[in-house]
């Protein structure tokens, strides 16, 4: 054979067996990137995204844009370093994702509930924030607590030891106060009537020094209509602030989003406040690229979202969903509004 024939297929060796390897072995890494957005106000798949029933629904439009961070697994050599140079992508470690010691199925579990727990608060943040009354009932009991053969889920909380409890944090906070071992007497509404009951309280797995109860209250809206969120395939809390907005939207009058492409994002707790998200810099581009023109900050996310600002997007800094609805408010008059700038 000749002798150049021979070097070149020696030399060539190594780069097949390269590519082979690059091809067939994954990495330890994993890829964000812009995920999909959509409008809390539009339709997916033929339904309204947030659809109300039994209520005069407002006229809407424009756009009230929740974001989403896209994840791809499972990159070899050759994917890893395409989207990495693509400047769009960033690469983490795996295990950032998919922590080693729970199941894929497991972390598709929990962010499929931290989702459904984002509706739940932005159905009852709207609600609240538009003065519809709300009750306390148990969502769920222990059933190895103390309270297990006294009260039951749907159960409506009335007071403790005397005083009234209209929220889940003074549930708690009446609770931890009392020391273990001690009773307390609960009021409560069941199937329409008043009754009590006296628990021996436990103590705390996290905290023996105070008391234990063992159920998980749950505040629910009193509204003469229902809301429900028709958005599939979507995990994790960071929708919620759109959720609420859109909620919000569709009950009062005029536009929030006074015609013009809005997006945003934000976990909401039951009170209203906004909390900060992961992956906002993704989550701000795929705004911009499907056309957006303002986009809501979370306040602690202010300073990441600075540094990644594309080019054409105004930043609304947001921390409670009052600040939401008022700086959309001032926008459409021209009025100055809270900026991460």
């Amino acid at each position: 054979m000749n002798r150049r024939i021979v070097t070149l297929l020696v030399a060539l060796v190594p780069v097949i067996a390269l590519g082979v390897l690059g091809s067939v072995l994954t990495v330890p890494y994993a890829s964000l990137g812009p995920g999909p957005t959509y409008n809390t106000l539009g339709v997916v798949d033929g339904k309204q995204v947030v659809d109300i029933h039994g209520a005069p629904v407002d006229p809407t439009s424009g756009h009230l844009n929740m974001t989403t961070v896209s994840v791809r697994d499972g990159l070899n050599i050759f994917e890893a370093m395409a989207l990495w140079a693509s400047g769009q992508q960033g690469l983490v470690p795996r295990s950032e994702i998919y922590p080693p010691d729970r199941t894929r199925q497991e972390i598709e579990q929990s962010n499929a509930a931290e989702f459904k727990q984002s509706e739940n608060s932005a159905e009852l943040a709207a609600l609240q924030y538009l003065k519809f009354p709300t009750i306390l009932v148990v969502d769920e009991v222990s059933k190895d607590g103390p309270a297990k053969d006294a009260l039951r889920q749907g159960d409506e909380l009335i007071s403790i030891n005397g005083k009234p409890v209209h929220t889940v944090r003074e549930v708690q906070d009446v609770v931890a106060a009392v020391k273990p071992g001690s009773d307390v007497t609960i009021q409560y509404r069941r199937g329409g009537s008043e009754s009590t009951a006296v628990i021996k309280l436990g103590a705390r797995p996290d905290a023996p020094d105070k008391g234990y109860l063992g159920i998980s209250p749950e505040q629910k809206p009193q509204a003469p209509f229902s809301v429900d969120f028709n958005l599939a395939d979507v995990g994790g809390p960071s929708a919620g602030l759109m959720f609420s907005l859109a909620v919000i939207d569709k009950l009062t009058p005029g536009e929030l989003s006074g015609g013009k492409f809005i997006a945003g994002t934000g976990t909401i707790d039951d009170d209203g406040t906004v909390g900060p998200i992961g992956g906002i810099q993704y989550k701000m581009a795929a705004a911009r690229s499907a056309g957006a023109t303002v986009f809501l900050v979370p306040d602690k996310n202010c300073d990441e979202a600075r540094q990644e600002t594309p080019d054409g997007l105004q930043l609304i800094k947001v921390d409670a969903l009052s600040d939401a609805v008022g700086s959309l408010e001032a926008l459409r008059s021209g009025r100055p509004v809270p900026s991460c700038s």
